[in-house]
């Protein structure tokens, strides 16, 4: 293993300028969920250039792909994961031009692997992952094609952080679309003539932000106002509002979903007004399930640089967001570490945006992404490592 680690080093300090200057191409040019055309065909056009067969866009997902390079004709699969979208309004406040660096340096440096005959057959793949940011993950779409499955053993990826974390939990997620539909009234002269939809989405509201006292302080209820009339002088009959729901698990979330449907429901009762609830067609975003084997190598190697970490215990303390990454988790192992970039904001913050496009952040990037590379090739080379990933997956999230 000692002879893939410096391998893995020097691979990806070779293309460090490289990596640079597509980390800087695609933060300069933001580009929201399922639109990254530029910055798909400029990470698909690189790996191509490195000598992976790529396939740019799937079925529906014209700005997702796939790089490739195989060696035998069996061996271990490996993958790796880049995001590339931008946040509306902020650009890259999530730092992702960093995590499509780190996969691209990744599936290189396991590439080299290969290549040197130190794994004598396998194969690697990178995939382009769009729209992590939208209701309805790249991800997703990419495991209802298989995509994930049919090609990789076990999936890993990286984000950037205020501070490096593995074990922070990250929640399960989905979204629902409220609808109300009341009767129009002249409010000054007939207002007993209608039906105020308004009126029942309040009524929703002030339930479910009650419901938040009675449900576990993990939960998270939030959403926004999208419609509420258009004029004071008219009882409005149709209003609206988009409700995001998480929990630690997805099992937790289902319990949960219904109750703040429940919540809703009874306010259109209350009114008399009809309601359509839509939850996101492309389901329950899940929470992520950190395979052990791969987390620790990961961190073993990061503690190799320097890097401190809290302990398991008060890094599963941390709460953090949800990523579609964690229904990845749920179909071959997997791990998403956390990793700092020098900078004590938050992320989604235009103080993070700024930092994400410094010479510190992407030299952070490139230190995580050469332990992440060395941990997969670890887990690649070792039979017993492997071994112990298949067992973590199999006996599920604990």
């Amino acid at each position: 293993m000692n002879k893939a680690s410096v391998l893995i080093t020097n691979t990806i300090a070779s293309i460090d300028a490289e990596l640079r200057d597509v980390n800087l191409k695609i933060h300069d040019d933001p580009e929201i969920g399922r639109h990254e055309f530029h910055a798909s065909k400029l990470l698909a056009d690189y790996m191509e250039s490195k000598g992976f067969k790529v396939k740019l866009g799937l079925p529906g997902i014209p700005t997702a792909f796939i790089a490739e390079y195989t060696r035998g004709s069996s061996g271990r699969r490996i993958g790796f994961c880049s995001e590339y979208d931008a946040l509306p309004g902020i650009g890259h406040g999530c730092g992702h031009p960093l995590i499509a660096i780190s996969g691209v340096a990744c599936a290189i440096a396991i590439k080299s692997v290969l290549e040197e005959g130190i794994l004598q057959e396998g194969s690697v793949v990178l995939f382009g992952t769009p729209a992590e940011e939208t209701t309805h993950g790249g991800k997703i779409s990419m495991i209802d094609q298989h995509v994930f499955q049919s090609r990789v053993d076990f999936c890993m990826m990286l984000h950037p952080y205020p501070y490096d974390i593995n074990y922070c939990v990250m929640l399960a997620r989905d979204e629902m679309k409220v609808e109300f539909f009341g009767k129009a009234s002249h409010a000054g002269a007939a207002p007993w003539e209608g039906i105020n939809a308004v009126d029942a989405l309040m009524q929703g509201w002030d339930n479910m932000s009650m419901l938040r006292q009675q449900t576990l302080p993990t939960n998270r209820i939030h959403g926004r106002l999208v419609e509420a009339g258009k004029s004071a002088n008219v009882i409005p009959d149709f209003a609206s509002a988009e409700v995001v729901v998480r929990s630690v698990t997805h099992e937790e979330l289902v319990e949960l979903k219904a109750k703040v449907a429940l919540c809703f429901e009874a306010a259109a009762v209350a009114t008399g007004c009809k309601i359509k609830l839509t939850w996101n067609e492309s389901g329950i975003c899940k929470d992520v399930f950190m395979n052990d084997a791969l987390t620790t190598t990961y961190r073993q190697y990061m503690e190799q640089e320097g890097v401190p970490f809290m302990s398991r215990v008060d890094e599963e303390k941390v709460i953090s967001g949800s990523t579609d990454f964690g229904n990845v988790s749920y179909v071959v192992p997997g791990t998403h570490p956390h990793f700092g970039i020098g900078i004590d904001a938050p992320i989604h913050s235009v103080k993070f945006e700024k930092a994400a496009r410094t010479e510190t952040a992407h030299q952070h990037t490139l230190r995580a992404a050469g332990a992440l590379a060395k941990a997969g090739a670890n887990v690649l080379l070792d039979d017993s490592l492997y071994s112990q990933m298949q067992a973590d997956f199999r006996q599920g999230k604990q």
